[in-house]
């Protein structure tokens, strides 16, 4: 029989939290995982989550990832478990908020773990940190917020190219682009966040408060139809052969059988470069 001492201490063991005078510091710690979300894992961040709100000593959240990733995603054998009733998926990408996220990203962060730095409200990342949205290469889309918020926090054509094709945004093409707040050299990452995250709360904690909360409604409109959307495509996908053979694809360690090999694009390519012969 299980000891439900072990089971309560689980979520605990894959989210480790301090806090360090007004700052929560939430850690993801399944390294060997990539830090993929299990549902321990969600359980542990909507704990940590709402104990950042609950605590008035609390002021500012910083997310972080141990290990070389920040977080590969959901995990696609063990699934992240249910969404949570405050948080939603992974504890945390639609809760509101009345306290600022910062996400301190020194690895990469894709699929899942590129919308969890989506939904934060400010982003440190080093040169090593990239990021990317490779759902559909699994018969899947992203449904924690990309398809809503990527091209909202990101150039439209940027956005639909991570989602299409899978292509890596590196942090520092990111910069450019304004999603990542402040860049900086690999090791510097967990620093730097702790000094924005101090910035943060310069204001007054009520000023801070309703600056997230009037950000929050004026998003609302956008992001209630974003994600009505979001379900209705998940639901489609969810049914279909495309999801099933992309799971089993991936725990097959082999490419879907939808992905042209490399002798096939070279001989389109080639092909559409060709002069003309004529009708």
């Amino acid at each position: 029989m299980t000891d439900p001492r072990a089971e309560e201490g689980r979520p605990r063991d894959v989210v480790q939290v301090r806090a360090i005078g007004p700052v929560l510091q939430i850690s993801l710690d399944r390294p060997h995982k990539r830090n993929a979300v299990d549902p321990a894992m969600t359980l542990g961040l909507e704990a940590a989550f709402a104990r950042l709100e609950a605590d008035p000593d609390l002021r500012v959240c910083v997310l972080a990832g141990t290990g070389d990733y920040f977080c590969a995603g959901s995990d696609l054998v063990l699934g992240a478990g249910p969404h949570t009733a405050d948080g939603g998926q992974y504890g945390m990408i639609r809760r509101s908020r009345t306290k600022p996220l910062v996400a301190a990203v020194d690895g990469p962060a894709l699929g899942g773990g590129f919308e969890m730095v989506l939904a934060a409200d400010l982003v440190v990342a080093s040169r090593n940190a990239w990021f990317a949205l490779p759902e559909g290469a699994r018969g899947r889309l992203p449904g924690a917020g990309g398809l809503l918020r990527a091209p909202a926090r990101l150039p439209r054509n940027v956005a639909v190219e991570m989602m299409l094709t899978g292509a890596r945004l590196d942090a520092a093409r990111a910069y450019n682009l304004g999603l990542v707040n402040r860049l900086v050299e690999p090791g510097a990452v967990l620093r730097t966040a702790f000094e924005l995250a101090l910035d943060a709360i310069a204001s007054a904690p009520g000023s801070v408060a309703q600056i997230l909360r009037g950000l929050e409604r004026i998003e609302e409109p956008g992001e209630q139809r974003g994600w009505g959307v979001t379900a209705q495509a998940l639901d489609v996908l969810r049914c279909s052969s495309d999801h099933t053979e992309g799971t089993a694809a991936f725990v097959e360690r082999r490419p879907p059988r939808w992905v042209l090999g490399a002798a096939q694009r070279a001989a389109i390519v080639d092909a559409a470069t060709r002069p003309a012969t004529g009708a």
